[in-house]
């Protein structure tokens, strides 16, 4: 038997998770001194990198003093909560990471009640203490509250601390000491977690996560709780409502540094993957073929939200895509569910549309940017939050908790946008310079809320929320006010017209823009959409006035992000999706229907 340390990563977005992992990479020596690695060796995918967050969990593991620790990075950001859960079924500790000064935020709560659930053992690692106006001491004495109040147990409430800064490489006992490396993490991980408890009996093995491999088709992975696991060995695999299916284990890995290694049979502890295994669930149990035994299964988060897929059919179709038929955007959702657990799709009554269920908008926009990145063309219809009904037929809506951290000139502002959403604000506290704002506040007021608190703070505010439960319907909550401009004509936009109008609100495109008929424009100072021909010329006459050819001053386009769109569009309103562009229009590119479906619209 070897000795093995599993540990989970856990902390809120951007508090430094990827590079933490970074480091005990490099402290262990996975790489030849002469081999060149960039930085967040884990986020290897584009999005991850570009937008700085962790997106799916990874596992790595590293060998110190005779001992083999797997580390399994987990995702900070709230969308991607169910991930989190299911990987802390592998660990029997967590290194729960807290940004020196924001302190525990609401994703740390959150993972971190699931954590002390399964009675993991947590050591805390105080990071970014180089941070100007840092306050270690009273963060940590934060986290000790928080792990109380969550009724953690005695051990695990004997935690120990250990502060540092992942950027600059080191870890120690005192804050006001930096040592030279991170090896006291590594000791404190050796000293603290528990080995894996091993019980006796057949084998058993609960898959938590899942892997695709064009070749080999999906792959299981899981920490294996008791006896051993052997290649070709025949297997019963336990899958939901007690049905038990015969199958063969083909291949099995285990994770060694940052690869996989084939190994001919893996003992109870160890994290592994395991290939072979169709039909396969998570929360699925792989158990001994003669007297199967299934664990309790995992239940994964209900999604919160969805948005209706559909083929391009504007009048630009095709022209930058690659992949435009409903056949490539079915056959690409359905591979998407393959390892995308958290996301379900639905087929409508007719071929070309689907409704695709996610957890929150940056879930669904992930799935988005990615699927443009690789050819495709769609379009995308309003975000739709999901109701339920309890036993007493009253309605449910999902129900979120909101922290802003926003300077305190600007708090009062914010209390405003969030109450007019429905927000209740609950806690005003001060931290540091800033203001600490917690809300409750339903999932629909928190669409389009992001960009109306930025700028009301000058971009200075720090937004983040996280699913808390299905709550009673809290009423009606006021949409976008302004209406859209629309162009009316097809063809590029010049600079005259825009200058003309510029009056009339603000506008998404500039001189040389190709536009369509139908095509949203621009933002109405009113309420009303208003129709406007963006493709005049200025009238060319050889009288010459005094004025008249004063040169145009055109105030800058508006340019949105992917998720900024999609809480901006409205029910009658597509966004269409190319991976070179992205565009607003109305579902009915002519006037004259627009007005014949109104009222249909109003309905729905």
């Amino acid at each position: 038997m070897q000795a093995i340390r599993n540990i989970a990563i856990i902390a809120h977005v951007d508090h430094g998770k990827t590079t933490l992992v970074d480091k005990i990479i490099h402290a262990s020596k996975l790489f030849r001194d002469n081999q060149e690695f960039d930085d967040l060796i884990l986020d290897n995918n584009d999005l991850e990198r570009e937008r700085g967050i962790t997106i799916t969990s990874k596992n790595v593991s590293v060998r110190y003093k005779d001992v083999k620790i797997n580390v399994i990075d987990t995702p900070g950001h709230a969308d991607f909560g169910g991930e989190v859960e299911r990987v802390l079924k592998m660990a029997d500790g967590v290194l729960l990471l807290v940004d020196a000064f924001e302190g525990p935020m609401p994703q740390t709560r959150f993972v971190l009640g699931k954590a002390i659930g399964l009675g993991l053992k947590p050591i805390v690692v105080v990071n970014k203490v180089d941070k100007e106006n840092c306050r270690p001491e009273e963060v940590q004495e934060n986290v000790f509250d928080l792990m109380f109040n969550l009724g953690a147990t005695e051990d695990q409430l004997d935690f120990v601390t250990v502060y540092g800064s992942s950027k600059q490489g080191w870890m120690g006992p005192d804050w006001q000491k930096p040592t030279d490396n991170i090896t006291f993490l590594l000791d404190t991980i050796i000293e603290s977690i528990p080995a894996p408890v091993i019980d006796e009996g057949n084998a058993q093995m609960q898959i938590t996560s899942l892997d695709y491999n064009a070749f080999v088709g999906r792959i299981a992975i899981g920490r294996v709780k008791r006896g051993t696991l052997k290649e070709g060995a025949n297997m019963m695999l336990c899958k939901a409502d007690g049905v038990f299916k015969k199958v063969k284990i083909k291949e099995l890995q285990i994770f060694e540094g940052l690869g996989r290694v084939k190994v001919a049979e893996v003992t109870a502890g160890d994290i592994c993957a395991v290939t072979g295994i169709e039909d396969f669930e998570i929360g699925d149990t792989l158990a001994d073929a003669e007297n199967p035994e299934p664990l309790p299964r995992i239940a994964v988060d209900e999604p919160t939200m969805n948005m209706l897929f559909t083929i391009n059919n504007s009048p630009f179709f095709g022209k930058e895509g690659k992949f435009v038929t409903s056949r490539h955007l079915r056959d690409r959702l359905m591979k998407e569910t393959e390892k995308n657990l958290a996301l379900r799709v639905e087929a409508t009554d007719t071929e070309d549309k689907f409704l695709v269920f996610g957890r929150g908008i940056l879930h669904l926009s992930v799935l988005i940017e990615t699927m443009r990145r690789e050819g495709y063309e769609l379009q995308l219809g309003q975000p739709q939050v999901l109701f339920k009904e309890d036993e007493k037929g009253e309605r449910l809506e999902p129900i979120e908790t909101l922290v802003v951290d926003v300077p305190e000139s600007t708090a009062g502002k914010v209390i405003e946008l969030a109450t007019q959403r429905k927000g209740e604000l609950l806690i005003m506290e001060p931290k540091g310079d800033l203001q600490h704002l917690e809300f409750e506040i339903p999932s629909r007021g928190l669409i389009g809320l992001r960009s109306n608190v930025l700028t009301a703070t000058q971009g200075e505010a720090v937004m983040t929320h996280r699913f808390k439960e299905f709550g009673t319907f809290r009423g009606p909550i006021p949409g976008r006010i302004s209406g859209s401009i629309i162009s009316k004509n097809t063809g590029p936009a010049t600079g005259y017209t825009i200058d003309k109008l510029q009056d009339r609100g603000r506008f998404f495109v500039e001189p040389g823009d190709e536009i369509y008929g139908g095509q949203v424009i621009g933002e109405h100072n009113r309420p009303n959409d208003i129709v406007v021909n963006l493709q005049e010329a200025k009238k060319l006459t050889n009288m010459r006035a005094s004025g008249t050819d004063d040169g145009l001053r055109i105030a800058p386009k508006i340019n949105f992000s992917l998720e900024e769109s999609m809480e901006y569009i409205q029910k009658d309103e597509y966004l269409e999706v190319t991976p070179q562009s992205m565009r607003m229009r109305k579902i009915y590119l002519e006037e004259n229907d627009r007005k014949r479906n109104s009222g249909k619209m109003e309905m729905a």
